[in-house]
Order: C-alpha cells, then sequence, then structure tokens
C-alpha cells in the first residue's frame, strides 16, 4: 500500500467516518506527520502547523496540487474533526487565539503520534486500544480548557452564554454590557455574532415579528438589540480592526432590514478613540460611533438631530 493508503486505514481503524478518512483527510494526516511517501511510520512528528503550512507541504512533498480555495474545507471539513475527535490540538501554544486569527496553528497529539509510531508492528492494535481507551478523558480536559479561554456575556435579559476568545469578541461583550446598559436599558439581545459559530444567539422568531426575514448566509451585523420602549432596533458593528457601518455597509444593512416595522439605528463600535480616528472619514452619514472606553457617550453623525447648547454643571 501507498502511505496515502495506510493513512486512510489508521483513520479507519480510529474510528473515522467517510469524510474524515478520504484522501483529502488522508493528505493532512501525511501533511501534520511530515511524512512523504518515501518516510517510515516511525519517522512520524507533530509540529504545529497552520492551514496555509499544510497545504504548501501537500503541494511541494505530496505532489498534490491543491487549489486554494480549497483551503476552508481542508479547515472545516477535516481539521475541525481531527480538533474534535482529538486526534489534534488547536492553539497549544496560546488556547485563547481568535479563530479566526492568521496564526491559528494544528499539531498532532502525543498520543494519536504514538499510534503512527507504531503502525505496521504486532503492538500497533495494541496502541490504538489503548488512545481510544484514553481519549474520553482526554477529549475532557481539551475540551475544558477551550471553555475557559471563552468569554462569559451575561445578556440584558439573564440568559448567559459564551464567545470565542479574543478578535471581535472583546469588544462584543463591551457592547452588550456597557453600549447596552448606558443607551439601550431594557434592550432585548435578538443576535450576536461569533467567529466560533456565527448563530451564537439568533432569536429568528422575534426579528420575523419585526418584519424582518434575515438569510443567515448575507452578512448579519455583529449585534442586534431589540427597545421595545421606542420600536428601535440596533444594528451594531464591532470594528477593533475593520467593519464599522460606511456608506456601503449602510446600504447593505438597509437592504438587509428594509422590511423592519422597528426603526433602524445603525452603530459603529470601537475599542477607542484612536482606533475610532482611522475609520472617521469612511462613517456613514446618519449613523453613530461608539467607544467602549468612553461608553458614557456617542457621536452622532448627523446634522438635523441633536444640536443645541448643554447645560453647565
Amino acid at each position: 500500500m501507498t502511505r496515502l493508503e495506510e493513512a486512510r486505514e489508521i483513520l479507519k481503524t480510529l474510528g473515522f467516518d467517510a469524510g474524515r478518512s478520504n484522501e483529502r483527510s488522508a493528505r493532512t494526516l501525511l501533511a501534520l506527520a511530515q511524512l512523504s511517501e518515501q518516510s517510515l511510520w516511525i519517522d512520524a512528528v507533530n509540529p504545529r502547523l497552520g492551514v496555509r503550512a499544510i497545504l504548501d507541504w501537500i503541494r511541494e512533498e505530496l505532489d498534490f496540487p491543491v487549489a486554494e480555495n480549497t483551503r476552508e474545507t481542508y479547515r472545516r471539513q477535516t481539521l475541525h474533526q481531527f480538533r474534535d475527535a482529538g486526534l489534534v490540538i488547536l492553539n497549544e501554544d496560546d488556547p485563547e487565539r481568535p479563530t479566526n486569527s492568521s496564526h491559528n496553528n494544528y499539531k498532532l497529539t502525543d498520543n494519536a503520534l504514538e499510534v503512527l509510531h507504531s503502525y505496521g508492528t504486532e503492538g500497533f492494535q495494541k496502541k490504538v486500544d489503548f488512545y481510544l481507551e484514553k481519549l474520553p478523558g482526554l477529549l475532557t480536559m481539551y475540551r475544558a480548557e477551550r471553555e475557559m479561554a471563552r468569554i462569559p456575556v451575561a445578556l440584558p435579559g439573564g440568559m448567559e452564554l459564551t464567545l470565542g476568545a479574543g478578535g471581535q469578541n472583546v469588544l462584543i461583550k463591551q457592547m452588550i454590557d456597557d453600549f447596552c446598559a448606558y443607551f439601550i436599558p431594557g434592550g432585548e439581545v435578538l443576535y450576536i455574532g461569533d467567529a466560533d459559530d456565527k448563530l451564537m444567539h439568533f432569536d429568528e422568531q422575534k426579528l420575523a415579528d419585526l418584519g424582518v426575514f434575515v438569510d443567515t448566509h448575507g452578512k448579519l451585523p455583529d449585534l442586534v438589540v431589540y427597545q421595545e420602549e421606542k420600536n428601535w432596533l440596533f444594528l451594531m458593528e464591532a470594528a477593533s480592526t475593520h467593519g464599522p457601518v460606511d456608506a456601503k455597509r449602510h446600504g447593505e444593512l438597509s437592504a438587509l432590514f428594509a422590511g423592519s416595522t422597528a426603526g433602524l439605528v445603525y452603530v459603529s463600535c470601537f475599542p477607542d478613540r484612536a482606533v475610532m480616528r482611522r475609520f472617521l472619514a469612511d462613517l456613514a452619514w446618519e449613523t453613530e460611533a461608539w467607544c467602549a472606553s468612553d461608553p458614557t457617550h456617542m457621536i452622532h453623525l448627523n446634522g438635523d438631530r441633536f444640536l443645541g447648547p448643554h447645560e453647565e454643571a
């Protein structure tokens, strides 16, 4: 058998389904173990590799022309399942790294490496049995580590959930904790976007009651909050690195929520004023801007409202 065929056999022996023991997944296993057709299984290693490094290795060492547009297929249809099954560890060097980071990496577990080293020997089945026996405990440990790195969030109505660590989610938590408390008291959170789970929280029925029928394949805002008292629907974007409500995004959101019976309020949210300054010239008129560093204040990008003197303290 070829190394590719042997890799498929190993994955089947470890209980992976057809989609995770096909040639794509077998090539991924060989890349993770750095094994070419000329290598021996005892030579397998387990460095930390990003998706790009894995694909480059498959192209160069296995002479297989991986198309760049299949990158997400390798990540979502093989590596995610390898991680969930405990075959690989995601971000061993930094468990709190955001899931959409360009520095994400995967590494075969030491237990999995022992199985690969034993392939073709009399002790292979014994190593497999030991691996599968230990796996439930290891999976519990890996999941607990991932949960510890998540961000706890309490919604205004009392519901509690967790967001993936890092990235925009740090700012989204501040938007829920602070913006909602100061500007949308009693607000009802209808949608939260999360890199780990696009539909982390999605009250589809409430949005439908407001005349909004959202195509979840479209790009929803990061946070949608309804204020029943005023019948306002807040469409909020977290912009720590990108994605404020510029003219293009304003048009997209207007079209996406065109059927809303509630008034639409567009808000660009930034971690601080230094970040906001980078985007200020691009912000759309008739929108709002808010900084988590100054949570009690907001900038109104319009000329027909809120003009007038302030009372002296």
